[in-house]
């Protein structure tokens, strides 16, 4: 978490500097958006049944599709958008291993402001887990998550980002055990609108 503290300095200080300067409003009218997405994620030991400390780091590709026009008045006005990501999660600790899937989120995207684009966001999907634990009884697990995130926009169309999400896997009580892995990730990315 340390080492993500002066990238995040480093995208808020960006952020900052072109505050104002691009018009975000593809935003408004745009039918979706590619993304990259990069970051690092660490189980909360001891929250809920987590047990094992699991650190990853993470690749997310991305596609979103707004859903409809803008609704709402002043701060909160925005528009609904539907995420679909492939990720790889490429564990380092407690051994090499990978956890890979799909997941379908449903995200709420601030438009009114003309540099910035808030975002909220939640949802699930299924991951193929190869983390060789004992304390998980199948390869086959589900996810859930939420979290928020951040777009600054660099020029019209493109926009560098960051976002907070909250995610948990287990197999849903499928097999026995199922010790659940609830992490935290940031994640830094660049977002194409089309």
């Amino acid at each position: 978490m340390r080492r993500a503290a002066p990238l995040l300095l480093i995208m808020v200080l960006l952020g900052s500097s072109v505050a104002g300067a691009v018009d975000s409003a593809v935003v408004r009218s745009s039918p979706g958006e590619f993304a990259l997405l990069a970051g690092y994620g660490i189980t909360h030991r001891g929250f809920g049944a987590t047990r094992t400390q699991v650190q990853t780091a993470d690749a997310i590709l991305r596609y979103g599709h707004f859903l409809s026009d803008e609704h709402g008045a002043g701060w909160y006005r925005g528009r609904h958008e539907l995420f679909v990501e492939l990720p790889l999660h490429l564990t380092v600790d407690p051994r090499v291993r990978t956890m890979t899937g799909g997941y379908l989120l449903g995200s709420w995207k601030f438009t009114s402001s003309d540099a910035v684009a808030p975002y909220l966001f939640a949802g699930g999907g299924v991951l193929y887990n190869d983390l060789g634990l004992a304390t998980q009884g199948t390869r086959l697990n589900f996810s859930y998550q939420g979290g928020v995130g951040l777009q600054w926009f660099l020029r019209t169309g493109t926009a560098l980002g960051i976002e907070y999400r909250y995610h948990h896997v287990s197999n849903a009580g499928t097999a026995d055990p199922n010790e659940p892995l609830n992490s935290s990730k940031i994640l830094f990315g660049i977002s194409f609108y089309r």
